[in-house]
Formats: structure tokens, C-alpha cells, sequence
């Protein structure tokens, strides 16, 4: 290392790119052939409070399947979940702070009333990582959702995914205002 490179022990920045992005983004399709459900996609930005681009930060998400099982041995339902189906996944956000997920619209979880996806916002300068919900634009029971309902009503919009009716393949967009005027709802880890 060279006496101008910084250490991880100085900053996450560069080390974030390098040690985090480049090794484990762009896991961004989670379904393939065999996979059960209504496929999707979901997209966004990642926005600063000036509602520029983040475009070195990554957005994880996670989720269940096609009938509310997650595939993960902390589900006391995993053997009903879908094998062919992990139900997490990476991306990036390049080209302008774009993230994208090919995935499939979730099931509803057991003991809920509507189908979300778990989310997580990883950048430089962010010392812990930002968590959020997504739900979608087209689900009747969102007004019934006790998480959703314990947001303030003026600042749900920024939790649910609007469905663009235009594209072929369902298709959500899910901007994420890190800061700022219309800043997403974020959760306590």
C-alpha cells in the first residue's frame, strides 16, 4: 500500500467499493426457470437530500416467496418454502444510482394482510446501513398493514412501489430519498 492510500481503518469509502460492491453486488436476479410466482421487477434510485444519484451505494433486498415462506432455516415454515427461490439479493446502483431486481411478487407472510419486501441501503459514509420496507402500489389491503398504518400518513407514499402499467413485464418503481423533503421511511435495525 502506498503512504497515499487510505486503510479500512480510516474511512469506508474507498475500502466500501472495493471490499463490499465488486465482490457481492449485482446478485440482482433471484428467480430462474423454476421459480413459482407472478415475476417482476423492481427499480429505482438511490437519491442524496439534493435528489442527486448515489451511485456508489448497494440496495439488498429480501423476501419470501411466491406464497409467504422464506427459504431460510429461521422460517418455521422453510419446508413449505420454494426451493427454487433464495429469496435475497444485490444491487448496485449504477448507471445514475439505478438499482434493479428481477424477482417475483412476493407472497403474503403468514399473520400478515399484505405481501412487502425487506430492503437495505449500503453506502459510503453510512456507518450503519438503512432499512426499509417496500410494498406495491396495486394491493388493496395496504390500508391494513399495521406497519404501513404506524407511518405517518403523509410519508407512506414513500414505502410503496408504483406500478408502471406501460411495461410488458410488472414492473415497479421504488426510489429511495436517502434524505431530504420526500426522505423514504426508514426503520431502526
Amino acid at each position: 500500500m502506498s503512504q497515499f492510500e487510505q486503510s479500512p481503518s480510516q474511512t469506508i469509502g474507498p475500502f466500501f467499493r472495493n471490499a463490499l460492491i465488486e465482490m457481492t453486488a449485482n446478485q440482482n436476479n433471484l428467480i430462474n426457470e423454476n421459480t413459482a410466482g407472478q415475476k417482476i421487477i423492481i427499480t429505482g434510485l438511490v437519491l442524496d437530500g439534493n435528489s442527486q444519484p448515489i451511485t456508489d451505494s448497494m440496495v439488498e433486498i429480501w423476501q419470501a416467496d411466491a406464497n409467504g415462506y422464506f427459504n431460510h432455516p429461521a422460517d418455521p415454515n422453510r419446508a413449505k418454502a420454494d426451493p427454487a427461490f433464495s429469496g435475497h439479493g444485490r444491487s448496485e446502483a449504477v448507471n445514475g444510482g439505478r438499482y434493479t431486481f428481477t424477482t417475483i411478487k412476493p407472497g403474503i407472510i403468514p399473520g400478515t394482510v399484505t405481501p412487502y419486501i425487506n430492503l437495505r441501503v449500503f453506502a459510503r459514509g453510512m456507518l450503519i446501513h438503512a432499512i426499509s420496507r417496500i410494498y406495491f402500489s396495486d394491493e388493496a389491503e395496504n390500508d391494513n398493514d399495521e406497519v404501513l398504518n404506524s407511518v405517518p400518513a403523509e410519508r407512506r407514499h414513500t414505502l410503496v412501489a408504483q406500478l408502471d402499467p406501460a411495461e410488458p413485464i410488472p414492473t415497479y418503481r421504488f426510489d429511495l430519498n436517502m434524505q431530504g423533503e420526500n426522505e423514504t421511511v426508514f426503520f431502526n435495525p
